[in-house]
């Protein structure tokens, strides 16, 4: 039987949702890589993949697109792990730099830039290595593992989670579980309890990463800033972002 082949980020914040897909009788029927969110992104409209953990910013480009899981990437309020790092304040910084690895986050960072903070600096597409350049007068955008271990660095520090939760009163979803196809009810049922077993054995995966990342609290970061399940108020949320993108397309960069 062909396996159904299923993409996930590779960053700490899918470390719970991985454990349960690895530790399910479930893993036999897929195919289970990890890469950036841009390339998954890139993989699920290419039809490369059948199910991706994706960020949110490329369902609206999908010619089919289904979530199918209760779980996936969000907060409600500080995330942490998406910040725009800076020497100087936001308010003098005029250049940024958008993080190549998510579309999301890229998009959240030109919205909040031009309804929340009302500011216009110059957006710049960034490129391995650009988190070197941030200095001076020159901002970036940071996510994922990156932004937990570089953000310290940095003089200013904005986190995304946080300023959206101002400006809407909202929880964000940055990424989730989406097929780009129809699958059985069955396995989605079961794909959906593998990954809530992983949510559930969440202290097990904090004391196995822990040791991968020194110098930073895994429990808070897991177990207080990111929230995995996916409700509906954090699906009218991401309803309201996704129809905020559509409105002002022409602000964002898109991949």
């Amino acid at each position: 039987m062909k396996k159904i082949k299923v993409a996930a980020v590779s960053y700490l914040n899918s470390k719970p949702l991985l454990y349960g897909l690895e530790n399910s009788p479930l893993i036999e029927e897929i195919e289970l890589t990890t890469d950036l969110p841009s390339v998954i992104a890139k993989q699920l409209l290419n039809d490369e993949i059948d199910i991706g953990l994706v960020p949110v910013r490329v369902i609206p480009a999908l010619n089919e697109a289904h979530i199918i899981s209760d779980f996936g990437i969000t907060c409600d309020g500080e995330v942490g792990s998406v910040v725009v790092c800076s020497e100087v304040p936001l308010a003098k910084a005029e250049k940024i730099f958008l993080d190549y690895q998510s579309r999301t986050s890229a998009a959240l960072t030109q919205l909040l830039l031009k309804d929340y903070w009302k500011l216009n600096p110059e957006i710049i597409q960034s490129y391995p290595g650009y988190e070197e350049e941030i200095g001076k007068s020159t901002a970036g955008l940071l996510i994922g593992d990156r932004a937990l271990q570089m953000k310290s660095r940095f003089n200013y520090v904005y986190d995304l989670g946080e300023a959206w939760k101002n400006y809407t009163g909202m929880p964000f979803v940055f990424a989730c579980w989406v097929s780009n196809k129809k699958l059985s009810g069955e396995f989605i049922s079961t794909f959906n309890k593998a990954v809530a077993f992983g949510v559930g054995h969440l202290e097990k995966v904090i004391a196995q990463q822990q040791k991968f990342y020194p110098g930073i609290d895994v429990r808070d970061y897991l177990s207080s800033k990111i929230k995995f399940a996916i409700d509906d108020v954090k699906k009218e949320a991401l309803r309201y972002f996704l129809q905020l993108v559509s409105v002002k397309q022409e602000i964002l960069v898109t991949e």
